[in-house]
């Protein structure tokens, strides 16, 4: 195509529009100064991006100052008062006994009971909580906390402060967060990260399927049990917790 019939072109920004697609009568400053048309932009992709950004920033200008820290993970429907909320409620003393913060989703059950058990021993107990339709809300014994709109911007949280996690018995969101993890430590995408189940009775049939399941069928190697740590006991958990942030602080 000579210069002679080269098309015509209006600039948007960094955007080139040609043909039809050029007949806009109005450039970008002047929608953003001289209109109060419709809303609908706020829910276009682009708009969400920002709202994401702004996500990440809010999250890594709020714990960036964290101290070390463990999630603990667990059912939100786990009932105050009962034996899995005791645990998760001295789960978080002995944690914050040992210098760690406790993060967790921030909500009811035995995330409230972590928090709880954190906050009452003087440690940080801090709360990511997510946007449901059901309303939630932050339980009260957060001490630092912050809602997101995207699981996973409120994922990478996790991950990103923590060093390790420990898994109350809960549902779907705590299999989806203890099956994110273990990928994430099997791909080296993250290291030296405990993952604990803590109630034998609760979790370990899904441990046995994995051992003589996934294992004996080839889908996992068997050096990738060791990425899982089954126990009863509340001190052999926060000892993993504190044995291999000792290791990672070696390697680095």
């Amino acid at each position: 195509m000579t210069q002679e019939n080269h098309p015509a072109e209006k600039l948007r920004g960094p955007v080139v529009l040609r043909r039809e697609h050029r007949n806009e009568a109005t450039t970008t400053d002047q929608r953003l100064l001289d209109s109060r048309g419709p809303s609908d932009w706020v829910h276009t992709d682009p708009w969400r991006v920002l709202r994401i950004q702004a996500e990440f920033v809010e999250g890594f200008g709020m714990l960036a100052e964290m101290p070390r820290a463990a999630t603990v993970f667990g059912s939100a429907r786990t009932p105050v008062g009962s034996p899995e909320y005791e645990t998760g409620r001295e789960l978080g003393a002995r944690l914050a006994g040992a210098g760690f913060a406790v993060i967790t989703g921030g909500g009811p059950g035995a995330m409230e009971a972590a928090n709880r058990g954190c906050s009452e021993a003087g440690g940080l107990s801090v709360g990511l909580g997510i946007e449901l339709p059901f309303e939630q809300g932050l339980n009260p014994w957060v001490d630092q906390g912050i809602n997101f709109r995207y699981f996973f911007t409120r994922k990478t949280m996790f991950v990103k402060y923590s060093q390790a996690f420990i898994c109350l018995p809960g549902g779907f969101g705590t299999l989806d967060e203890l099956f994110e993890a273990l990928v994430l430590v099997q791909t080296k995408k993250v290291t030296k990260f405990p993952v604990v189940l803590l109630g034998k009775d609760y979790w370990g049939g899904l441990y046995d399927w994995v051992a003589k399941t996934m294992v004996s069928e080839g889908k996992i190697s068997k050096k990738d049990l060791d990425l899982l740590h089954l126990t009863d006991d509340i001190d052999d958990a926060v000892d993993v917790v504190h044995e291999a942030y000792h290791a990672w602080e070696e390697a680095h």
